[in-house]
């Protein structure tokens, strides 16, 4: 499945900005960043509740914001790209 992650992470003190590092991390981990505050993860339903476990872990709920758009049937899902970045197919043809 395709999941979306978005987070707003409050960067004002010492401990936000951490914080804000810990999650892109996290998300790093089993995603590509496709804008500063935005991943998508091609990952099974065991791998989503574990990253959300990891976030929920990290982030402020008081101050930040945490978003997951689970995409289940990505044959049905659109996303148009403009701009200079070009996220990678996960359904593409792997070519080394």
């Amino acid at each position: 499945m395709l999941l979306i992650v978005c987070y707003d992470v409050n960067t004002e003190t010492r401990a936000g900005r951490r914080r804000l590092r810990r999650v892109a991390k996290a998300c790093e981990a089993v995603g590509q960043r496709v804008q500063k505050s935005v991943f998508e993860c091609q990952i099974d339903v065991a791998q989503m509740e574990a990253l959300e476990r990891k976030l929920l872990h990290e982030i402020d709920l008081g101050t930040d914001c945490l978003r997951l758009y689970r995409m289940a049937d990505t044959r049905g899902c659109e996303v148009r790209e403009h701009g200079k970045f070009k996220a990678i197919d996960f359904d593409a043809p792997l070519i080394l």
